[in-house]
Parts: C-alpha cells; sequence; structure tokens
C-alpha cells in the first residue's frame, strides 16, 4: 500500500498553497454575489479567465484609470472601453457622473451590462455596430488582449476608428515602438497594477497631456 502511495504524485506545499488561496477567495466572491450589498460593477465580479489572457486591474489602477478618462473626455463626453472591462467598472461606479460609457468585449459574460455592451473581436476590428460612429468618443481606453503586434497593429484599427483623437493604451513595456508607430502614444510614469502579479511589466501609453505623469 505504501509502495503505492510513493507512486501518486505530489503537489509542492507551496502549490497546495496557492490552491486553497484560489479556492477561498472563490468563495468569497461567491458569497459576496449572495450578499444584499453586492455591486455589480465592482472589479473582479466577473471573474477572470485566463484562457481569454484576463487580468483584472487592482482597484487601485482601475480607479486611477477611470479618473483619468473622466477628466480626459470632459462634461458629457464619451467613453469607449476597448477589452478594457475593469475600467468599464470603476466608470459604472461613479453614480450620476456627467458622461457615458460603452464596453467593447470578447467575453459574452459582459452583456449581463445591457447595452453598453458590444461583441468585439480584434480579429475582425471594423466588424462594429452601425450606431458606433467614427471619431465619436472623447477617448478611448484599451487594453488589447495579447503581447503581439498582430493584436496590438488590429486593435489600433478600432482605436483610431472610434477616437476623436484621445488614446489611453496599456499594454506590455515591450510593446513601446509598437504603440508609438500604430498609434502615435508615448509611455506614462503611471505603472498600471494587476489585482495578480504579472510576468510581464506592464505600462500605460497616451498621446494626449495626461495626469499619468
Amino acid at each position: 500500500m505504501d509502495d503505492d502511495d510513493d507512486d501518486v504524485p505530489q503537489l509542492s506545499s507551496h502549490t497546495l498553497a496557492a490552491l486553497q488561496e484560489f479556492y477561498l477567495e472563490q468563495q468569497q466572491r461567491e458569497g459576496m454575489k449572495t450578499s444584499q450589498g453586492f455591486n455589480q460593477y465592482s472589479v473582479g465580479s466577473i471573474e477572470e479567465d485566463w484562457q481569454l489572457s484576463q487580468f483584472w486591474y487592482s482597484d487601485e489602477t482601475a480607479s486611477c484609470l477611470a479618473n483619468e478618462a473622466i477628466v480626459a473626455a470632459g462634461k458629457g463626453g464619451r467613453i469607449a472601453c476597448v477589452s478594457a472591462p475593469s475600467v468599464y467598472q470603476k466608470l459604472k461606479e461613479q453614480d450620476g457622473a456627467d458622461f457615458s460609457v460603452c464596453i467593447l468585449e470578447y467575453d459574452r459574460r459582459f452583456s449581463v451590462y445591457g447595452e453598453e455592451f458590444i461583441f468585439y473581436d480584434y480579429n475582425n476590428p471594423l466588424n462594429l455596430p452601425e450606431h458606433l460612429l467614427p471619431h465619436s468618443f472623447d477617448i478611448v481606453v484599451a487594453d488589447p488582449p495579447y503581447l503581439s503586434e498582430e493584436c496590438l497593429q488590429k486593435t489600433a484599427e478600432t482605436i483610431n476608428y472610434l477616437t476623436k483623437g484621445k488614446i489611453l493604451l496599456c499594454t506590455g513595456a515591450i510593446m513601446e515602438e509598437q504603440a508609438a508607430k500604430h498609434l502615435g502614444v508615448k509611455i506614462c510614469k503611471f505603472i498600471p497594477k494587476h489585482s495578480r502579479n504579472l510576468a510581464n511589466e506592464f505600462r500605460c501609453y497616451v498621446n494626449y497631456a495626461s495626469g499619468l505623469d
């Protein structure tokens, strides 16, 4: 019996601890969802799907980017969040604020947000609803799901179609040259953080005088 047990793969203590932490977080989230005070717009209310390369921002980063977008859009401004659901959720938490926002996202779980949800696949960057008119958003906030030039280039087509001019891009530090090439944006001093630490260094890029420097 003992010999058989020796052949069974054993998880390391580090892996076990990480799994226990993950399941505990899941239980806590489910508990929040069943409580009366659950906020459908809180970051993490829809869980990350790593297979879709989803990694949510920390609450502080999401708030910072949302506030930057509001200031950049101006009073009565229109904001588009392209593959940036954490920022969209933070914007929606700002009750009564004088701006409008929509979310362009591949993950159909975000369709719970109703008419503001627009299904978006970066592989078809201009396959957009007719009511999304060209150059109709005061700022576009975008976080392409993959760190590849192809993904950035196609997402850039969408961004350039939608924006009146202002762009706030979040992507890897290794994409700085391609970001400048396709969108004319420059790296900011502000460093975005994620709720889970990523191996790749992330940065923000803009093409206007922002509050992120």
